[in-house]
Formats: structure tokens, C-alpha cells, sequence
């Protein structure tokens, strides 16, 4: 029975979590939810809470259910936005190896970032059509590049954007191998994310087995039977349940920065659309040395 109630509530979070395959760059996946769907999910987890605190009269426990319901979803998620953060690194490889193919048939920065923007990998094609929809209306390359740079919000990224930058404002040589390189490393990190990833599968299905069989657990002892929980209704009860989902909040943090890919921080940051406005020359946030 316990089996058969984990998998469907697997079920249950694996179609709520199902990836829309409109997301594209990562400026999308970095955004909060709108406002409505986290209002949503935070009535849902304040109406769990009400109900199981109606339920059992436990105080700490209807805390600990709105808690768990508001968190649960992404700590029991199955890593789509790391896998949706590497598909941005493959495209930003993809796009750098059309740029570097098209540089060589001796066509102009400009031209070249416009007749990728079409055919850019689907994962950043959103803000590149964006970056060349600004060139199109006349804006400098320098100011464009930084808006992409903020609207892609990635190391790697950033280290094409600066090589464009450089080449635009320093006529730099040499851009299509050092475009060949950076795209042999986007590669790297993507195949590295990879072999991260296939290692973390089996730490998640666990942790998957151990949350959903806990709370299956715990449920059917207060729908079938609470006398067993009794205990839990005095003032030291709550005292000891406060404690022990204390205990499981720390375990379930932990467990959620263990699968978390780490960034390396970015030495590029762009500025916002006021500050370009007003010092549309600027670079942003790095200087030529």
C-alpha cells in the first residue's frame, strides 16, 4: 500500500512539473513564478495547513504541512531546471560554433549575429532574435551584447558576449578560433553536467522514496488511526514534533544544496535598460587589461 501511494504521488509531481517546452532563455527560468500561480500555491499550502491543523488540533503540525506542501513540489522536482540551465549552456555552444562558421566566410560582426538570429539553438534563440531585433533599429553592438548578457545571465555566456564586445569595440583578430575554443568548453561543462547529473538520479529517487513513504506513513496513522498519535496532542507532544520536522527541514535543505550544481560566479554584469539608456558606450562591469 505504501508502495502503490509513493508512485502515484510521484505521478501526481512529475505532471505537475512538466517542463513547457516554450521556456527558452535562461532569463525566463531565472524569473519567479507570476504572481497568481504563487498565490496559488501558497493558498494551496496555507489551506493544507488549516486542514490538517482542523483535523488533529496540532498547531505545529497544520505549520509543518503548509510548510511541507509550499516546499515539497520543488524539493521532490526532478531536476528540470538544471537540465533546462544545460540546455542553455549547449545552445550558447551551438550558437558560438554558427558564429565562428560564419566569421569565416569573411562577413561582418553585425551580419553574422544577424543571420544566426534566426537559425539560433532553440534554448537562447529568444534573446539572440532580441539582440539582432536591436541591431536592426540601429542600436551600437556593445549596448545590445550587454542586454543580452543580462537577459542569458550565464558564465559562459558571458565569456562569448565579452569576446564579441572586445572584437566590436577593439577590432580584436583572431575571433573565430577564440569562438571555436569557448564553444569546445561550453561543450565540457555541458558533458560535465551530464555525468553530474546521471550520478545525482539515484540520490533524488531516494530521497523521492524516503519524503513520500514518511508522509504516506504519517497520514494513514491520523485518518486510520489516531489514538497511536495522541501523545503528540499535549504541550510537550507539539514540543517534540516542532522538533522533529526541525530535523527534517535540515535533512531536506541539505539534500537540496547536495543536487545543486554550483555557478561559477560572473565576471560580466550587465546594466539595466536606465543605466544603458543613459551610457549606452559603457561597458559593463569589466575592463580591457
Amino acid at each position: 500500500m505504501g508502495l502503490g501511494a509513493g508512485c502515484g504521488l510521484v505521478l501526481l509531481v512529475r505532471t505537475r512539473r512538466t517542463p513547457n517546452p516554450a521556456v527558452g532563455p535562461a532569463r525566463y527560468l531565472r524569473r519567479r513564478e507570476p504572481r497568481r500561480h504563487a498565490g496559488r500555491w501558497l493558498a494551496g499550502a496555507v489551506g493544507a495547513g488549516l486542514l490538517l491543523g482542523v483535523i488533529t488540533g496540532w498547531v505545529v503540525g497544520g505549520l509543518l504541512a503548509a510548510m511541507a506542501a509550499w516546499s515539497l513540489p520543488r524539493i521532490l522536482g526532478s531536476g528540470a531546471t538544471e537540465r533546462e540551465r544545460t540546455a542553455v549552456i549547449e545552445g550558447i555552444a551551438g550558437w558560438a560554433e554558427m558564429l565562428r562558421d560564419t566569421l569565416a566566410a569573411a562577413a561582418g560582426l553585425e551580419q553574422t549575429i544577424l543571420a544566426t538570429a534566426a537559425a539560433a539553438p532553440k534554448a537562447i534563440r529568444t534573446p539572440v532574435a532580441e539582440l539582432g531585433a536591436r541591431l536592426e533599429r540601429g542600436e551600437r553592438l556593445t549596448s545590445a551584447l550587454q542586454y543580452m548578457a543580462d537577459d542569458v545571465a550565464d558564465p559562459i555566456a558571458d565569456l562569448v558576449i565579452a569576446a564579441l564586445i572586445l572584437s566590436s569595440d577593439h577590432q580584436a583578430r583572431q575571433l573565430a578560433p577564440l569562438l571555436g575554443e569557448l564553444a569546445a568548453t561550453a561543450r565540457g561543462q555541458v558533458e560535465m553536467r551530464h555525468r553530474v547529473e546521471a550520478g545525482r538520479t539515484r540520490t533524488r529517487t531516494t530521497m523521492r522514496v524516503v519524503v513520500i513513504t514518511t508522509l504516506g506513513f504519517a497520514g494513514a496513522l491520523i485518518l486510520f488511526n489516531p489514538q497511536f498519535l495522541t501523545p503528540y496532542d499535549s504541550v510537550t507532544g507539539q514540543l517534540i514534533l516542532l522538533l522533529i520536522g526541525g530535523l527534517f527541514t535540515a535533512a531536506f535543505i541539505w539534500l537540496r544544496r547536495m543536487a545543486r550544481i554550483e555557478e561559477p560566479d560572473r565576471f560580466f554584469v550587465g546594466l539595466n535598460a536606465t543605466e544603458q539608456a543613459a551610457e549606452p558606450t559603457r561597458t559593463a562591469g569589466w575592463e580591457v587589461t
